[in-house]
């Protein structure tokens, strides 16, 4: 049995310092059930906010850590991985400090896994935010739904308003003070009359685009706990997201190895 400790840089429930850390929510509800987890040398068995400043303890076997992230691509200039759900792209927790010399050009949701890529140099980081910027990075995602997805492939078209103070989007269809235009590219794969496959393309990458606008559709995630309907997510037993960053193709990026190459890792629950 391993131990930790560890020291809270800023306010978090204990449920998300954990999975930062690289444990699943089931390995976290068994460490709970154990009384493996302390707070300040309190025993825990629930999801309390822990403080700024408090020390967390916990206890663990070599087996329950998950990976998390797959090298996909790599040279000297950039590196393309497959992040697993659970973590974030940067900041203090995220990738970006993991992987040595990385520099986050885009970014994935915390719960979202898929393919990122990371430039290794300054130079090679502003190639990639140009090709990003000009839009020769394409991105593509594969979801699963809830319900029957009966639109044949389809740009839809709405507004995305920001709340960055509850770090939430809402979607309209029409213009609103403070709204951007999005786009966003849906295309059926698999239907069903509980749930539907769906692939996505980011016409604009907006914050929760496509989170929210299939909730604004009648089609929410799977598994998205913010634009999804808690008795959605029970019903299909899901608790992570069903999106993933599947596919990335690269036109004219200036990045050796890259020019012209798609790279695709379909996630594990894409049975079929």
């Amino acid at each position: 049995m391993n131990k930790k400790e560890i020291i809270v840089e800023k306010d978090k429930k204990l449920v998300t310092i954990l999975q930062d850390y690289g444990f699943s929510f089931s390995d976290v509800n068994k460490m709970f059930r154990n009384k493996d987890v302390k707070v300040d040398g309190k025993a825990q068995r629930e999801n309390v906010l822990v403080g700024e400043g408090s020390v967390v303890t916990f206890f663990f076997s070599d087996d329950m850590l998950e990976k998390k992230y797959d090298i996909v691509f790599e040279n000297n200039e950039a590196i393309i991985v497959f992040k697993k759900a659970g973590i974030e792209t940067a900041g203090e927790n995220g990738l970006e400090k993991l992987i040595e010399n990385a520099i986050a050009v885009h970014r994935l949701d915390r719960n979202t896994e898929g393919l990122v890529v990371f430039a290794k140099t300054k130079l090679a980081e502003q190639k990639l935010l140009q090709a990003f910027k000009n839009k020769t990075v394409h991105k593509y995602y594969i979801a699963e739904v809830v319900g029957e997805f009966a639109q044949k492939e389809q740009i839809f078209k709405a507004y995305l308003s920001k709340d960055s103070e509850n770090s939430f989007v809402k979607i309209s269809d029409k213009k609103k003070d403070g709204s951007v235009k999005i786009e966003t590219k849906v295309s059926p794969i698999k239907t069903g009359k509980q749930s539907s496959v769906v692939e996505i393309e980011l016409l604009t990458g907006k914050t929760h685009q496509i989170r929210a606008h299939l909730a604004f559709l009648g089609h929410a995630i799977i598994g998205d706990g913010k634009y999804g309907k808690n008795e959605d997510n029970k019903k299909f037993g899901a608790t992570r997201q069903k999106l993933c960053c599947f596919k990335m193709s690269f036109d004219n990026v200036g990045i050796e190895g890259l020019n012209g190459k798609s790279f695709v890792k379909n996630p594990k629950w894409r049975m079929y």
